[in-house]
């Protein structure tokens, strides 16, 4: 597989060369750009990004210290991930996020109530006539809402490893109007249930949410 089209760095970005290069290159790599077990050829990967080898060097042992590539000896660096890894982090995700909601539950005030209530709304009305790009930012928004009404600190951190990865696996699955349809449907079930103070039949929607979408996304990304 030849390298993908990666985003050469511009100078007026507010990343650095350093941050740029590895959000490029992870990006790429979870979103399945590079087959599993591929050989990274650092100069061309550097030539496409617009940058030494240096930086390329250092986000290369990033992800392997993530364990999304493996430095093989006379050979290089090879990309480890694949489906495998990825329903991991699928299962990962869906977690962190079950247990963020039942804290959603615990902890949410009417003003959390309200502004989840009116993202729900806003994807409503998008999930007829709006592009994938609009449904996905809406779909962050719902999710942030839970993460402020739950409180937590910590376990959004956690999820930040996700957000990459996620990004995708929406703009993909929005394409479908049948899946938006099915993930307004769970979003609004979700909300109805935090608004309840059930905690765990909120906390398995969640769950049950995240698992379902991702696996859907894998079967497409992975398939032969």
């Amino acid at each position: 597989m030849d390298n993908p089209d990666l985003t050469a760095l511009m100078p007026a970005s507010v990343l650095g060369v350093r941050d740029h290069v590895y959000a490029e290159l992870r990006r790429f790599v979870l979103a399945g750009k590079f087959e599993t077990g591929q050989l990274l050829n650092e100069r061309a990967l550097a030539e496409a990004l617009g940058v030494s080898t240096t930086p390329i060097k250092e986000a290369m042992r990033q992800l392997q210290a993530e364990g999304l590539m493996r430095s093989e000896a006379r050979r290089g660096v090879v990309v480890t991930f694949g489906r495998p890894q990825a329903e991991e982090m699928v299962l990962a995700r869906a977690s962190l996020e079950r247990t963020i909601t039942r804290l959603a539950c615990e902890h949410a005030q009417p003003t959390d109530l309200v502004a989840m209530g009116e993202v729900i709304e806003q994807m409503r009305l998008a999930t007829i006539s709006e592009t994938p790009v609009v449904l996905s930012a809406l779909n962050t928004r719902f999710h942030d809402a839970i993460h402020r009404a739950s409180g937590c600190q910590y376990l959004p951190r956690l999820l930040q490893a996700q957000a990459v990865y996620d990004q995708s696996t929406r703009l993909g699955l929005m394409e479908d109007q049948d899946e938006r349809l099915r993930a307004f449907d769970e979003h609004a079930d979700i909300y109805r249930l935090i608004v309840a103070g059930d905690a765990g039949n909120a906390e398995r929607s969640m769950y049950d949410h995240v698992v379902r979408s991702g696996r859907q996304y894998l079967d497409g990304k992975f398939s032969s």
